[in-house]
């Protein structure tokens, strides 16, 4: 009878996690704006109004469907840029920023000031919403 009460709390404990997790994947989260990023740490220039930066790697299914979200809201948005990192050929720049999965998705500002950050999909509706904010 032990046995299975640690079981269905186990798997109680597992669920709740499982939600918790999956509610906040994705989702543009503010940050404190200290940080600001420039075309010498990202490889390529800013955006005129915003810039959408995605780290990638290459398995990484998510990435794909991001990069295609990443790449209309850049298109649909003037002014706005989208630039995609391998995590894997710039992990100093990984580890500065604190990536710790993919795809990770930093949104700043015409300066480089980082506005928005979202681990894991984000939606394209919280992408824009974000870029409000930013521009």
């Amino acid at each position: 009878m032990t046995g299975l009460m640690v079981c269905v709390a186990v798997l109680l404990a597992a669920s709740a996690y499982g939600l918790l997790h999956q509610r906040r994947s994705g989702r543009l989260k503010v940050r404190d704006g200290e940080r600001v990023l420039g075309e010498r740490e990202l490889g390529a220039a800013l955006g005129e109004r915003a810039t959408l930066v995605q780290f990638s790697s290459a398995f990484c299914q998510p990435c794909r469907a991001t990069r295609r979200t990443l790449t209309e809201v850049s298109q649909l948005v003037p002014g706005v840029a989208h630039i995609e990192i391998d995590a894997e050929e710039h992990l100093q720049l990984v580890r500065d920023l604190d990536i710790l999965r993919t795809p990770t998705v930093l949104v700043l500002d015409s300066r480089g000031r980082l506005v928005r950050r979202a681990s894991g999909q984000p939606r394209k509706a919280d992408v824009i919403a974000a870029l409000g904010e930013a521009v």
